[in-house]
């Protein structure tokens, strides 16, 4: 005969053959918590101390897991909206002062730091732009395969930058994954905006 023990146990398992068949993270953990539960209590009242002291470990474990993945997902999505996190670089980056005719770098220089303006105009010689004020430059040469600049910088006004090395910039970028999704969007947006728009004449 069947009893409301044995139920419990069924429910338990079936929780459990269910996460096998999550094909996202999120479900499965919630699953996962699901079977802890019903495993808790199938062994709490059937006398199972191995299986309830597998579970109870599990239970906080799941929990951290399924909360980690949803503070993933929620700096995901505000990146996607989110400006380039400038004051998240900060601590890691040094202020520079440079006169008006200086060059911060020149084409096929090197690439080994990233530049953010905070006062200032340079122009970006082959390419015939400028960048300004509240502008990140130089992402493009520190993660092209030939660590190469692409243009050369060349002071319009004076200019006071904060630089980040590449090494920092590196290690940021697998650390934090919401700091590498901004990381991509620029560099794609930079390509567009210089070497997509100039030949077909649309807009950054």
């Amino acid at each position: 005969m069947i009893t409301w023990i044995d139920i419990i146990g069924y429910i338990a398992s079936v929780f459990v053959a269910a996460t096998f068949y999550m094909k996202t993270m999120i479900p499965l953990r919630i699953f996962g918590l699901c079977s802890n539960v019903f495993f808790i209590m199938y062994a709490a009242f059937g006398g199972l101390l191995p299986v309830l002291i597998l579970h109870v470990v599990l239970f906080p474990l799941n929990i951290l897991r399924l909360y980690q993945i949803l503070e993933l997902t929620k700096s995901i999505k505000e990146a996607k909206t989110n400006e380039f996190p400038v004051e998240f670089l900060m601590p890691y980056m040094k202020k520079k002062n440079y006169q008006k005719g200086d060059v911060l770098f020149r084409k096929c220089d090197p690439a080994d730091k990233l530049y953010y303006i905070v006062e200032g105009e340079l122009y970006l010689e082959e390419m015939s732009k400028s960048a300004g004020k509240g502008e990140v430059i130089g992402e493009i040469g520190i993660f092209s395969p030939f660590k190469e600049r692409t243009a050369s910088a060349i002071c319009k006004t004076d200019l006071i930058v904060y630089e980040i090395v590449e090494d920092e910039i590196i290690r940021l970028y697998f650390q934090n994954p919401k700091f590498g999704f901004h990381i991509i969007k620029l560099i794609i947006k930079r390509y567009i905006s210089n070497y997509i728009c100039k030949n077909e004449d649309c807009e950054s």
